[in-house]
């Protein structure tokens, strides 16, 4: 991604989508959605406003992620609500990593609304933090949980897609 500002360093952001001006200070990142496969699960690694697009989180859980880590500078109010329902998509967890406080960069001033959390693939909040106190919370999770897509009886989340049906 480019800036008409030519005065601006630009600095590598393995963000896939970049939020507002941030592409002013960064390059989008090109390293795609990254799975790793660890000693006790497959971790998978999204950043900052790349949850404001299901691809992101589908794609990991797609490539067998149990768990998305997601480092963020969070400035929306939406997205910690919304990881619930990514998880639910997935049946995956996440971990959302999330500042508070306020930046001026370069005139540009942002809140970050804190809220950092851990969500199950059922959709429940096992922890989420204050929007404006830094802070640590500790929880045991079984990443397995995770490897079941089951619904019900009768629903997969990923064996009942219809990839055809998504063609534009």
């Amino acid at each position: 991604m480019t800036s008409s500002r030519s005065d601006v360093p630009k600095f590598l952001f393995d963000a896939i989508h970049l939020y507002y001006h941030i592409n002013i200070f960064f390059k989008r990142g090109n390293l795609g959605f990254p799975v790793f496969d660890t000693g006790f699960g497959k971790i998978g690694m999204m950043i900052c406003f790349d949850w404001f697009f299901p691809e992101a989180m589908r794609t990991l859980a797609l490539k067998g992620a149990q768990l998305i880590a997601h480092p963020s500078n969070l400035v929306l109010p939406h997205c910690p609500d919304a990881m619930v329902t990514r998880c639910l998509e997935n049946k995956v967890f996440s971990a959302t990593a999330n500042r508070i406080g306020t930046e001026d960069r370069g005139g540009h001033k942002l809140s970050f609304i804190g809220k950092s959390e851990i969500v199950t693939p059922k959709g429940e909040i096992l922890t989420r933090l204050s929007s404006n106190e830094a802070g640590i919370s500790v929880v045991e999770i079984n990443l397995a949980d995770a490897l079941n897509k089951r619904l019900n009886e009768y629903n997969d989340v990923f064996e009942d897609r219809d990839v055809s049906a998504y063609k534009l």
